[in-house]
C-alpha cells in the first residue's frame, strides 16, 4: 500500500481499551490521520480519546470497511484473527499488539506477515524495540541463543520473594496495585512471555515452529519460594523468569520459559523491576543486550503508533526468517545461568 501524502490516511481501531485510548490520543497530534471508527463493547463509557475524538461503534465492519490501516488491540486468539483476516480481505495494512494471536494462530497470520503487511512491534517488549533489530540489523549474525525478560507481573513477584514475602502474598498486592489481573493465570503461568518468545524464535530461526511445540516447556513462577529465591540471592545469582531460544542439540531449537538462576555478572540479573531486557548472542556481533519498559498504556501504543506510521509510509513490516536457521553450534555455552532444581 502506498498512500499519496496529500490524501487523509483512515485508520480504524479495533479496542479502546487503556493502549486504544493512548493511541487514539496519540494519532489525534498528527493531522495525516483520520481515526474512521472504533470499535468497543459499549460506545457509553466515558473515555478520554483527545482533540480529535473518533466515532464509536460496536459493529466491527464499520471500524474496518474504507480504513487503510486496521489496529487490533482487543487482545484474545479467534475473534481478533477473524476481525484482522476481513480486514486483510478489504486491502488494508495491519496492525497489532496482540501476542496471543500471533502465538497461537501463527498459520492464519504467517502469510500476512510474509508478504510485509502487518507491524507488531508492541507485541513483545511494548515500546522497546525488539523485532526492530532481531529482523533488522542483527539477521546479519546467525544466531547462538537468545535470553528474555519479558513479563514485569512475575520480575515485582520475585522481587518480592527476595524479600522474604510468600508468592500468595505479594500476587494479592500486585493485583491490588494494579500489575496483576484478577486472573493472573496468563502471567504467572508463564503464557505471556511464552506468547512473545514464540514470536521472536518464528521471527528470527524457526518460522516453522508450532505453538504445540512450545506449551510443554512453559513453566511460570507458581512453586518458588522466598528461601529458594533468596539462597541464590545470597550465592550471588538472581532468580529471573526467563523466555529462550537455544539449541535443542539435535541441529534445531528449543523454546520456552522457566524460572531460571542467572549469574551476577550477566545483563538480565541486574535488570530493575518493571522493565522488559533481551539477551541475544550470534556468531558474528557477539552479545547485544536491549532493555527498556514493558508495558504501560504510552509505552506500548507509542510501538503500535511508530508501526502506524510506517505502514502509511508504504513501507513492508517486519519478515520473519525464510527457513529453519541452523544453530551455529549445537550446544553453546549457557548466558551465565544456573538452572534450578525445583520439584
Amino acid at each position: 500500500m502506498s498512500l499519496a501524502p496529500e490524501a487523509p490516511v483512515r485508520v480504524g481501531v479495533l479496542g479502546v481499551g487503556t493502549v486504544g485510548a493512548a493511541l487514539v490520543r496519540l494519532l489525534s497530534r498528527h493531522p495525516e490521520f483520520i481515526v474512521t471508527a472504533a470499535l468497543v463493547r459499549d460506545p457509553g463509557r466515558a473515555r478520554d480519546l483527545g482533540a480529535r475524538p473518533p466515532r464509536l461503534t460496536t459493529d466491527p465492519d464499520e471500524a474496518i470497511d474504507g480504513a487503510d490501516i486496521v489496529v487490533e488491540l482487543l487482545g484474545g486468539v479467534e475473534w481478533p484473527t477473524a476481525l484482522m483476516a476481513r480486514a486483510a480481505e478489504r486491502g488494508a495494512r495491519l496492525v497489532t499488539a496482540n501476542k496471543a494471536a500471533l502465538a497461537e494462530a501463527w498459520p492464519t497470520w504467517r502469510p500476512w506477515i510474509e508478504a510485509g503487511r502487518v507491524g507488531f512491534e508492541a507485541a513483545v517488549m511494548a515500546g522497546t524495540p525488539a523485532i526492530g533489530p532481531l529482523t533488522g540489523a542483527l539477521r546479519g549474525s546467525r544466531m547462538h541463543a537468545l535470553e528474555a525478560v519479558l513479563n514485569g507481573t512475575c520480575a515485582y513477584l520475585i522481587g518480592e520473594l527476595e524479600r522474604g514475602v510468600a508468592l500468595e502474598t505479594a500476587l494479592a498486592e500486585a493485583q491490588r496495585l494494579g500489575y496483576a489481573e484478577a486472573d493472573p493465570s496468563l502471567d504467572v503461568d508463564g503464557w505471556d512471555a511464552a506468547h512473545k518468545v514464540a514470536v521472536v524464535a518464528r521471527m528470527t530461526v524457526a518460522p516453522e515452529l508450532a505453538w504445540s511445540d512450545v506449551v510443554p516447556r512453559v513453566r511460570g513462577v507458581r512453586g518458588l519460594t522466598p528461601d529458594w529465591v533468596r539462597t541464590e540471592r545470597a550465592a550471588g545469582r538472581r532468580v529471573r523468569l526467563v523466555a529462550y531460544v537455544e539449541p535443542d542439540g539435535a541441529g534445531g531449537w528449543r523454546v520456552g520459559v522457566e524460572p531460571r538462576s542467572i549469574a551476577a555478572e550477566r545483563p538480565l540479573a541486574f535488570l530493575a523491576d518493571g522493565r522488559n531486557a533481551l539477551v541475544y548472542r550470534g556468531d558474528a556481533v557477539g552479545e547485544v543486550w536491549i532493555a527498556g519498559p514493558g508495558a504501560g498504556a504510552y509505552v506500548t501504543a507509542s510501538a503500535v503508533l511508530a508501526d502506524v506510521l510506517q505502514a502509511a509510509r508504504g513501507e513492508p513490516g517486519p519478515r520473519p526468517a525464510r527457513a529453519v536457521v541452523s544453530p551455529v553450534d549445537a550446544s553453546p555455552t549457557p548466558l551465565g545461568v544456573v538452572t534450578p532444581s525445583l520439584a
